[in-house]
């Protein structure tokens, strides 16, 4: 795989569907990094994610999106570290904006203790 073709976020990998995210929610396990909250699950065909940044926090759309594309681009960039198979939910539970760099370093930790939970 290229590296241009790696750095990709394709609505494949998505996860979408309230069955499916309840169901996550259920049966997934929990885990903290600092400014983020995940659920994650494995045992899907591809890896899909879902981005959720609370209305009661932010109330403004404008701030939640650009926390949500913040997230979404520190994943993408990173993503290489997911394990195949894992459906996670990144929750943003810091009640300030952070910048880029603290949530790309954020994001990095969670992907790594998910793949260390996926390994045991």
């Amino acid at each position: 795989m290229s590296s241009e073709a790696a750095h990709t976020f394709p609505k494949k990998e998505r996860l979408c569907g309230r069955m499916r995210i309840s169901q996550l929610l259920k049966k997934g396990r929990y885990g903290n990094a600092s400014c983020l909250r995940y659920c994650y699950l494995q045992g899907s065909e591809t890896s899909r994610i879902v981005v959720s940044v609370p209305k009661k926090i932010f109330r403004r759309a404008v701030r939640r999106n650009l926390l949500k594309r913040r997230i979404r681009e520190s994943y993408r960039l990173q993503k290489e570290l997911l394990p195949a198979g894992t459906d996670v939910i990144f929750m943003y539970v810091s009640r300030e904006i952070l910048p880029f760099s603290t949530i790309y370093a954020d994001m990095r930790a969670a992907l790594m203790q998910i793949s260390e939970g996926a390994n045991e």
